[in-house]
């Protein structure tokens, strides 16, 4: 188990996709996120593999949560500079978390 104190070290905010471009160089299929988490953190790059459950277009002006505060990561050519979090459905494929309803961008997960 973690301490409360511990799952505080993690920073988890909300931010809004402003661009998603094709990751042909990944191994499994994925985007190259633009995402925008306010005037405090800015704008951040992720990489995610969502492919077989969203379209680019769908992905564009929708909110996500990510933790921020990961050291940046490698991914072949692009470094990912958050981590943008979902979960696996049935088929095993990756779904994104997001707000139901609009929240404040940076705006931090308690």
């Amino acid at each position: 188990m973690i301490s409360y104190s511990d799952f505080e070290k993690v920073d988890i905010r909300v931010g809004e996709i402003v661009a998603v471009d094709d990751f042909p160089e990944a191994r499994k299929p994925a985007y190259k996120l633009t995402i925008d988490f306010g005037p405090e953190i800015g704008i951040k790059k992720s990489s995610a593999q969502i492919v077989p459950n969203y379209t680019k277009e769908e992905l564009l002006h929708k909110q996500v949560v990510a933790v921020v505060n990961f050291p940046p990561k490698q991914i072949g050519p692009f470094i990912s500079e958050v981590l943008t979090l979902g979960v696996e459905d049935s088929d095993g494929n990756v779904v994104l978390l997001m707000p139901t309803k609009k929240a404040k961008l940076g705006n931090r997960m308690f």
